[in-house]
């Protein structure tokens, strides 16, 4: 039986929905995703991905490019409808479970029963690891440059049990269309395109001259996809090989999609290391982002997956205390611009910003199923970092509050603040460890 017949089971269903509200899981999700599944708004989905003759109808993935956390750069990421997506949803969960046996110990991301602090806690364990040297490196554009040429045999023979689904994610990953963002789709068929088609994104110039009720369906080369569910899976797929040769030497080594770090008694060993690592991702048609290659030698500690580990201390690393202050450093900057445009008191611009942090910090979103606290909360030993950003979301709102820079925001008192619904990391961290005690 192949993986796709499972896809129509209201009970494999049930299964996901289970899965899905364990998490940190917003209401309106949850409500969301029940109604789909009453519905069984999944059916028409599950009929077209089972019919093979048409399975060229299966809508295109939409293309966005988007903002990078706190940076000025871009990424492109890649979706489908809102039903198609959430039936691959549920086929990456069978997938990532049903063969789960094909990775090492040393890959930690997407994978049941792991995650990032399994990760810290697993590199914990390595004998005398704050007197080791480490390496770090982020693959460059992962997602996007991974040679879909090179990915489907190794598919095909993971799959080899199962046909139908390898004829399905083949059908995905070579399709040379996508939708560009921007422009509303009507009735697009693969085979009879009303709109035109070039081989690579056009520029704003050539696309005012297109109609704006009709799609502009580009072709091009994009990877395994970031942002829809199956990159999950096939990102830890395709650099098992790695995983699998620092495994079968015993080198401390540990991957999460992209991120890769290893560790080494000496620097030469380590840099040794590193080169092994390039061969690796040379011969797989990708290369490191040489921004994000970092070597540390033991009194330094290191960072991973957004963690700083030094000594046996364990908090959320500099880079990222700096990405969450630049975030709120904007968004204070753009409410006092809504604030001043529309004549608002400075107390409904700090609510707002309130509610955008609190959202973001602690609480899930549609996007993820975990927040920014979630991720970290179950994993440091330290409350540093966190008092470093609780301040300067303090006087951010106290800058809304008063409208000031200068000395005189202090008027604003942290009384004012909790009025307001204001709740510190600090506070939100310690109740979350009393409560997991």
């Amino acid at each position: 039986m192949s993986l796709l017949d499972l896809l129509s089971r209201p009970q494999v269903w049930e299964t996901f929905y289970d899965y899905k509200t364990s998490l940190a899981c917003p209401k309106d999700i949850e409500r969301q995703m029940r109604g789909f599944l009453d519905a069984q708004r999944y059916l028409p989905v599950c009929d077209l991905i089972q019919n093979i003759s048409i399975l060229q109808e299966f809508p295109l993935p939409r293309k966005s490019i988007i903002s990078k956390q706190s940076t000025p750069k871009k990424r492109t990421v890649y979706t489908y409808p809102a039903a198609e997506n959430t039936v691959l949803k549920l086929l990456t969960f069978l997938l990532l479970r049903t063969y789960d046996g094909l990775f090492c110990d040393n890959l930690y991301s997407f994978r049941p029963g792991k995650s990032a602090k399994d990760a810290i806690r697993s590199l914990r364990q390595i004998p005398n690891l704050y007197q080791k040297y480490s390496y770090k490196v982020d693959v460059s554009n992962y997602f996007n440059s991974i040679p879909v040429e090179r990915l489907l045999p190794e598919l095909e023979t993971v799959l080899k049990d199962d046909p139908r689904l390898f004829t399905f994610l083949k059908t995905l990953l070579t399709e040379p269309y996508v939708i560009d963002d921007g422009k509303p789709c009507h009735n697009v068929s693969h085979g009879h395109r009303k709109t035109p088609v070039t081989d690579a994104p056009m520029e704003e110039a050539d696309r005012d001259e297109i109609d704006m009720e009709e799609a502009l369906i580009i072709k091009e080369q994009k990877g395994i996809m970031a942002g829809t569910p199956l990159a999950s899976f096939y990102a830890n797929l395709y650099l098992r090989d790695m995983d699998q040769w620092f495994f079968d030497r015993g080198i401390p080594y540990a991957r999460y999609s992209d991120d890769v770090i290893v560790f080494g008694d000496t620097m030469e060993e380590v840099q040794k290391h590193a080169e092994t690592i390039r061969s690796f991702l040379a011969a797989k048609g990708l290369s490191i982002n040489s921004k994000k290659e970092e070597y540390h030698a033991p009194e330094e500690g290191f960072v991973f997956l957004g963690f700083s580990l030094k000594k046996g201390v364990i908090d959320v690393s500099p880079v990222s205390v700096k990405k969450i202050k630049q975030k709120m450093r904007r968004k204070t900057r753009a409410l006092q611009r809504w604030q001043h445009r529309n004549d608002l008191s400075g107390e409904k611009a700090a609510k707002a910003f309130i509610r955008v942090f609190h959202r973001k910090l602690l609480e899930s979103s549609a996007e993820n199923d975990l927040s920014w606290s979630f991720w970290y909360f179950p994993t440091i030993n330290t409350d540093e970092s966190l008092r470093i950003i609780d301040l300067y979301a303090q006087e951010c709102l106290r800058t809304l509050l008063t409208g000031r820079h200068t000395k005189a925001r202090f008027d604003a008192r942290y009384a004012d603040l909790k009025s307001l619904g204001y709740q510190t990391l600090v506070h939100a961290y310690h109740d979350f460890r009393k409560n997991a005690n």
